[in-house]
């Protein structure tokens, strides 16, 4: 929680001169420019060098038009005439930067005296220029003597050999009086969250030129927010605000005060806390050689650590070589080899179980014994007288039946004689 300080309690009448929108991203530092060359401080070891008057003078008179430096003089010095011809009859008051009066005064006016005059007023230090223009016009009459506005400057109508006083009156105190600048010089930063009025915006940071700081609320929101130690030095008075927060969220307000310069400004800063956006990455590598793996994905990534970083997704496109057409073609050839190997030993398989099922073993039935019980045999047609081995063991059917109708028909013997 913030002490609630009105934004404007040191002076409400400053002047918004700036309203900038700023967007950044969750995590990252966001830095809120404030910058003015007037706040500035220099301490002032020239006895107050710093203002200075000066009178110009225009004029025609010779036929060239040119512009003449008359005189001038600081506010801690004497005045000086440039012109040996003006010496003693030109001269403005002593104490010209204490009552603020910075009038020209002629003696013996001529008609080479004729122009327009300018007074000017430099603050280096404030920063701040300010002119005063007054036509002279010279006449014999004294009836014509006269002063007027010309609706631009006022014209002064002399008579020639008088005395004429030129106006140049500015009594701000900041021409009339010398203050310890450093005393008067203050910068401060607010912060409005969402929804609340600028009138309750919250106190910050406080700094003086003198080198007091003072800065409220939490700690964590002391070491976040920073304005750098040189600010005066710069006039840089950014603030710095790192690892941001949704909560960092609102509006914040850059207070610059010169009291002895008359110096009351405002910028104000809306500032939005988005999400990291996540970015595809498409890197193309044309080179025909490829590199190692080492040096295939060597990028520079971003080395702030406090910069929030999203998920890379990082498509890599590597051109075709005849190499690696050559590869991927000796990939396909021993793929088909293998095929091919497979598919003859199946064939070679298949083809001997083949030949092992219609093989017929001779020997084997060949000597298989015959069992004669397994016959039966009629012995009323045997013929008694007739003693023969039997060999049943015959090696086919014909010899067989051969060897039956030998012992059923024995052979007659014929006489063809008879």
């Amino acid at each position: 929680f913030l002490p609630s300080v009105p934004a404007d309690a040191s002076n409400p009448e400053s002047v918004v001169v700036s309203v900038l929108n700023v967007s950044a991203v969750l995590g990252s530092q966001a830095v809120l420019p404030c910058k003015s060359h007037r706040m500035v401080w220099t301490q002032d070891r020239l006895n107050d060098r710093q203002r200075v008057v000066h009178w110009d003078v225009q004029s025609n008179y010779y036929g060239d038009n040119k512009m003449e430096r008359l005189c001038d003089m600081y506010s801690a010095g004497d005045q000086r005439v440039y012109s040996s011809y003006n010496q003693g009859r030109i001269l403005m008051p002593e104490n010209a930067f204490v009552d603020g009066n910075f009038s020209l005064v002629i003696k013996g006016v001529a008609e080479s005296d004729e122009g327009i005059y300018s007074c000017n007023l430099h603050h280096h230090y404030c920063h701040l220029y300010e002119t005063e223009k007054i036509q002279l016009i010279i006449t014999k009459k004294a009836k014509d003597v006269s002063e007027y506005w010309d609706g631009e400057k006022p014209v002064v109508v002399a008579l020639e050999g008088s005395t004429v006083t030129l106006p140049c009156v500015n009594r701000n105190h900041i021409w009339t009086e010398r203050h310890s600048e450093e005393e008067q010089q203050v910068v401060h930063w607010d912060r409005q969250p969402p929804g609340v009025p600028h009138d309750r915006a919250d106190r910050l940071i406080d700094l003086y030129a003198s080198g007091e700081r003072r800065a409220y609320g939490p700690l964590f929101i002391r070491q976040k927010m920073n304005v750098t130690d040189s600010a005066f030095a710069l006039g840089d008075f950014s603030l710095r605000i790192s690892q941001l927060e949704s909560a960092d969220e609102g509006t914040y307000s850059c207070h610059l005060h010169h009291h002895y310069c008359g110096l009351h400004e405002r910028r104000i800063y809306r500032v939005s806390v988005t999400e990291p956006v996540r970015e595809k990455k498409v890197v193309n590598l044309t080179t025909h050689n490829v590199a190692p793996a080492t040096n295939l994905f060597s990028f520079s990534l971003p080395s702030d650590p406090n910069v929030v970083r999203g998920h890379n997704v990082i498509n890599v496109i590597i051109p075709e070589s005849r190499m690696h057409f050559f590869q991927q073609l000796g990939y396909i050839l021993a793929t088909l080899l293998l095929f091919i190997v497979l598919l003859i030993i199946v064939v070679l398989v298949t083809r001997k179980r083949r030949q092992r099922g219609y093989e017929y073993n001779v020997k084997k039935y060949g000597e298989k014994d015959v069992n004669l019980k397994e016959f039966t045999v009629d012995t009323t047609d045997l013929t008694p007288h007739k003693s023969e081995d039997i060999r049943l063991d015959y090696k086919n059917n014909i010899l067989k039946e051969k060897a039956e109708q030998a012992r059923s028909f024995p052979a007659k013997n014929i006489d063809l004689d008879k």
